[in-house]
């Protein structure tokens, strides 16, 4: 299984998700008012919104943040289980645990998340600037459970992927990116610049500005850009390496993404051009009216040239 093929498929399952929220009515909450009321840390709520399994509305307040409308509260409340099964849904875990619950020990379970089999959901930088990577336990229990993969989970990797491993192969990043790009794409509420502007984040600028050539949609593709997750203050150790993970890299990777943007594009210039600024004419000199002094000149410059023209002949 390609890093690409699991990308794609998540990609398409967020848009599904997205494609399939209704028009919301009533009061809507704030995320820290939601989550008290939904029994969940504010950690669990932001992955619970990550993951579709809680759908936010636009701020109408004019916040540019996001809120849960009423309603949406109640359907949750009322589902099955809750709110222990909410909670059990967003459960992230890390390796040790990780492998724990699937029952492997902790290499095989880093070598299944490299060959791309195990999709993280989080990631963060800690204080020895190592990368640790968590997993929905949800997933990993379902995983472990699927006959399918009884001989990856107790047999020998096979020689295939072996190689892979042996030359560095690892999608962890690049799987994490699909998945980030899923949850931006939902959040873009349909608003064309801005699924645009979803698949230019994981791009970097220099790859953007071969594909979008026009300054001016450049700058609306700015204002609409997501603001990235935070990972230590701007210019560390730790924001930089959080970068180069929300970065694609593989080449395959960042040319369906010029693709994909390039059609985001052009999709976006067709529903609303991206605004220009406005021509402004030049200004129109004012009309002087003639003196008398040099109302006559014409006529006595003919009158010189007659006078010359008769002495002449």
């Amino acid at each position: 299984m390609s890093g690409n093929t699991i990308t794609h498929k998540i990609t398409a399952a967020a848009e599904q998700i997205g494609a399939t929220r209704g028009a919301t009515h009533g009061p809507s909450l704030a995320p820290n008012r939601a989550a008290r009321e939904l029994g969940l840390r504010r950690s669990e709520f932001d992955l619970a919104v990550h993951l579709g399994r809680i759908r936010t509305v636009p701020d109408e307040g004019g916040g540019g943040g996001r809120r849960v409308a009423r309603d949406e509260i109640e359907r949750i409340r009322a589902g099955e289980g809750f709110p222990e099964a909410l909670r059990d849904s967003v459960r992230a875990v890390g390796t040790m645990e990780g492998a724990a619950l699937m029952d492997v020990p902790r290499a095989r379970f880093t070598r299944l998340a490299r060959l791309g089999l195990l999709v993280p959901v989080k990631f963060y930088v800690n204080r020895y600037r190592a990368v640790v990577w968590l997993y929905l336990a949800d997933e990993l229990r379902q995983f472990a459970a699927d006959e399918r993969n009884a001989a990856l989970l107790k047999g020998r990797t096979p020689e295939g992927l072996r190689d892979q491993l042996t030359e560095g192969l690892d999608l962890r990043p690049r799987n994490w990116r699909g998945r980030h790009l899923g949850f931006l794409l939902r959040q873009a509420d349909d608003d064309p610049w801005a699924r645009a502007a979803a698949v230019a984040s994981v791009l970097d600028p220099v790859e953007v500005s071969a594909v979008v050539r026009d300054p001016y949609e450049r700058s609306y593709l700015h204002r609409f850009r997501p603001v990235p997750p935070a990972h230590g203050s701007p210019g560390s150790p730790a924001a930089q390496l959080a970068e180069e993970i929300m970065t694609a890299a593989d080449p395959d990777e960042i040319g369906w993404l010029r693709t994909d943007l390039a059609g985001a594009v052009e999709a976006a210039r067709g529903q609303r051009p991206a605004p220009r600024p406005a021509l402004r004419p030049l200004p129109t000199p004012p009309v002087r009216e003639a003196t008398p002094h040099e109302a006559e000149e014409p006529g006595r410059f003919r009158g010189l040239l007659g006078r010359l023209w008769r002495r002449d002949s």
